[in-house]
């Protein structure tokens, strides 16, 4: 007898639904039975005959001694981890009459089965609710462990379930008309709305109003920022305090990152949803593949695990050189492709980067509380470990000098988190109304057909295109002028020249300015100076 169910496969950040057809010969063996699984399987899938017969004998059910032949269709795609356990157990007991239902195309089955029958979590529960919502399934029977994920999704039924007899259970009262067990609801925007608590605050840094006002503004406006002092400066302490004034995720990105923690296994279960801005602070003995991702099937790395949070780089000179250089495409197109023989996997990483380093090998070069004890050639060899086209995708540089005593022993009250997120969430207001008005202006139909395509989202202005910051960043003939004056003077190429006017309009936001003034201007400028100092 023949018997399908439906399941799921995990392929990048997006599943795919696969069939698992189930059929058995009737011809009694003389051994334990054969065990067939074809349809391009991974050692995981293969394995699974061992875990899925001995779950369903400790289930309570008997296996006869015959051939089973399992297909995982379409067969041309591969097959991996081990949530095909569930699908292919139920296929089973319905190839053998073991359940009332007959016809389960409503349901998508996925989870991994212990030898007693229980279920335990997978990786990429969200990707396959998404999936299944997608392809008109609607109910979705996972192990518990993955059911807050996947009910973030709408459209979808997820039925949390602990072992092998309650899925049976569930599906017998499913052929009666009347499922007895009551899907699990998740509030998406609830869990959004919900402000995370921060341990670190920007009341506890003393000192540093420039360096806190560059963090602002990148901050505002989804800037990449470097950072460069001696040591004990503050540059570590001000990098984790900047996630207590990003703002929160909107729920189209928040879908996204945990689709991408979903893959990477990392996502917390009970959380369900992503709901802060991810913070990732890699160690500098990081490889080149753990940093962009890889792997003989392609797993995201810490760039995408960073997607639409912040990617914390300490100590930028001691990373690998072919390391950092692996930065720039993401940097640029918020994007990575990794190519294998086998396929090619594209992982979103569109991310704020924050880099500290010091100044050279002993750190106090500038210094004037120490001597620095580097000659000119090791202070070069040095800073040039950041390569010119990485140092140039930055938009912000910033030093840090050392705090003196009087600020650091001062009472005088400083600004906190609360205060400057409150400016930046302001800001970001005015470019999420700017940026959602060019969309719909930009969707409007047109009478070439060639042009349907959707453009990408923008979501704050260090995600601008051309075509956006010739309309947002426009410039009176003065600021023209000084943005001239400095892009002949300090040599700057085309891409910090967009860079800037990228930073100004974030300026202008915060100060909440229509246009861009000459102030502004200028503050975006003198943050593409100090590379002339250490760099020329």
């Amino acid at each position: 007898m023949l018997f399908k169910v439906r399941s799921a496969a995990v392929y990048g950040i997006d599943a795919h639904i696969i069939d698992v057809e189930v059929d058995f010969s009737g011809v009694i063996s003389k051994d334990d039975g054969s065990f067939a699984t074809v349809g391009l399987p991974d050692a995981a899938v293969r394995e699974s005959r061992d875990r899925v017969r001995s779950a369903i004998r400790n289930s309570g059910f008997d296996l006869p001694p015959t051939r089973i032949t399992i297909n995982l269709a379409p067969a041309d795609l591969k097959k991996e981890g081990s949530g095909f356990d569930l699908p292919i157990a139920i296929g089973i007991l319905g190839a053998y009459g073991g359940l009332a239902i007959k016809d389960i195309h409503d349901f998508v089955l996925v989870g991994e089965l212990g030898l007693d029958g229980s279920l335990r979590a997978v990786q990429g529960m969200l990707p396959i609710a998404i999936a299944a919502r997608s392809a008109g399934i609607k109910n979705l029977i996972i192990p518990a462990a993955n059911a807050r994920e996947a009910a973030v999704v709408d459209g979808v039924d997820v039925y949390p379930v602990t072992s092998l007899l309650e899925v049976r259970e569930l599906l017998n009262s499913a052929a009666q008309g009347n499922i007895f067990a009551q899907p699990l609801r998740i509030d998406s925007h609830q869990l959004l709305g919900e402000a995370p608590a921060y341990q670190a605050d920007f009341r506890d840094v003393r000192g540093q109003h420039v360096a806190k006002r560059a963090l602002e503004v990148a901050a505002a406006g989804g800037h990449n920022i470097l950072m460069i002092g001696p040591p004990g400066s503050g540059k570590t302490m001000l990098a984790k305090r900047l996630p207590s004034i990003l703002t929160p995720l909107r729920f189209e990105e928040a879908l996204e990152t945990t689709k991408i923690h979903s893959v990477a296994g990392v996502l917390n279960k009970d959380e369900g949803l992503v709901t802060h801005r991810p913070f990732r602070s890699p160690h500098h003995t990081i490889s080149d593949a753990g940093l962009i991702g890889g792997g003989m099937v392609p797993r995201p790395g810490e760039v995408s695990l960073a997607h639409n949070g912040l990617l914390f780089l300490d100590e930028l000179p001691e990373f690998p050189r072919n390391v950092l250089e692996v930065l720039r495409q993401p940097l640029e197109d918020g994007t990575v492709t990794i190519s294998r023989a086998a396929m090619s996997m594209t992982f979103p990483a569109r991310f704020m980067l924050a880099a500290a380093m010091n100044p050279c090998p002993c750190g106090y070069f500038n210094d004037k509380s120490r001597d620095c004890m580097c000659t000119p050639p090791m202070i070069q060899r040095y800073v040039s470990k950041v390569s010119g086209p990485l140092l140039d995708r930055i938009d912000i540089h910033i030093e840090v000098p050392a705090v003196q005593y009087k600020e650091l022993r001062g009472s005088a009250a400083t600004e906190g988190s609360a205060e400057i997120r409150a400016r930046v969430l302001a800001a970001r207001e005015l470019q999420h109304a700017r940026f959602l008005e060019f969309g719909a202006q930009q969707a409007k139909p047109t009478t070439d057909t060639k042009s349907s395509a959707r453009p990408a989202r923008t979501f704050s202005n260090a995600q601008m295109t051309t075509q956006q910051i010739r309309v947002f960043c426009e410039l009176s003939t003065d600021a023209e002028r000084l943005l001239e004056r400095a892009m002949q003077q300090q040599g700057l190429s085309a891409r910090a020249h967009d860079r800037i006017l990228k930073v100004a309009r974030t300026i202008a936001d915060l100060e909440r300015c229509p246009a861009i003034a000459v102030p502004h201007i200028a503050e975006a400028i003198q943050y593409r100076t100090l590379d002339r100092s250490y760099w020329a």
